[in-house]
């Protein structure tokens, strides 16, 4: 272990200690979920702000709950620091036998889709020697943004070739699907609209755009991009242009509250034109393989 790297396992467990620090010695791995989950979507929006020195204090602060958590396993003597340091250097050899494996291991795998089915193949082996997940959709966490696991759960069923077909009459078919899940969500509607206000109508307009959404999911998986991305990128220009319509309407010297959809319409439609849309990539990576 490096020199640097023992000193701030060290400062843990100082703080950690009787005589440490109150908040440190009362966390529990449940107490720090939250701040787990905070400190890598911090990672992720200085990502996309292309903020190295940024990145490297963000990154540091996810090292630090991996730090915390292990801290607090080996108080309880469940594993220590070092032992996570090993498991994952054993896992990275083992499910990269192109790389570290003998010359047979290493001659069949030439490109990364050759790499991320080996990896899916070691992966489901683990699991069984384990007498673990057999299903192939078993082992995508029920924790992921929704988005995610929408997304995760089609590749892995896709895995085992329960997909659309790979071409312009999948894409059609697809997009089909997207229309007719679209058309089931309006009849729920207009049932609701027509009808007395009778229980379940309300859960079946719900799990009708459910399906919309797991289909457009689906439509993303398709043309290979991330829909968690999309959406957030979506989202966020959203925020830009309504930052620059209330920017516009104070210089104005008004509200929004004060003025017409009309009038607003067309503050956005402006704002709209100042900040051309972006061309990011949003290539997916969200089923590619991860420890």
């Amino acid at each position: 272990m490096s020199e640097r790297f023992a000193n701030l396992v060290g400062i843990m467990a100082a703080l950690r200690a009787a005589n440490g620090c109150p908040w440190d010695r009362k966390q529990t791995h449940e107490s720090l979920k939250p701040y787990l989950l905070e400190e890598t979507y911090e990672v992720l929006e200085t990502i996309d702000q292309r903020d190295d020195a940024k990145l490297r204090e963000e990154l540091g602060d996810v090292l630090l709950q991996v730090i915390f958590h292990s801290q607090i396993a080996a108080e309880s003597k469940s594993f220590t620091i070092d032992e996570v340091l090993e498991t994952l250097a054993e896992k990275l050899i083992r499910r990269h036998p192109h790389v570290f494996g003998t010359s047979d291991q290493t001659a069949g795998v030439t490109n990364s889709e050759q790499v991320i089915s080996q990896w899916e193949d070691i992966k489901r082996a683990e699991r069984t020697a384990a007498g673990g997940a057999r299903s192939a959709l078993d082992g995508v966490p029920k924790t992921l943004p929704a988005l995610l696991r929408a997304y995760q759960t089609q590749a892995r069923a896709a895995r085992v070739g329960f997909d659309w077909p790979q071409n312009a009459t999948g894409l059609e078919q697809i997009f089909g699907k997207v229309a007719e899940e679209v058309g089931e969500l309006k009849e729920a509607l207009a049932q609701a609209e027509s009808g007395p206000n009778q229980p379940g109508r309300q859960t079946d307009i719900e799990a009708e755009l459910g399906d919309i959404l797991f289909s457009l999911v689906n439509l993303a998986r398709f043309v290979k991009v991330n829909p968690e991305e999309a959406l957030r990128r979506s989202t966020n220009r959203f925020i830009d242009r309504f930052h620059l319509v209330e920017t516009q309407a104070a210089v104005k010297g008004t509200a929004l509250t004060d003025m017409t959809l009309a009038e607003m319409d067309e503050l956005w439609d402006e704002a709209k034109r100042r900040l051309q849309k972006p061309q990011p990539d949003t290539t997916s990576h969200a089923g590619d393989r991860a420890p």
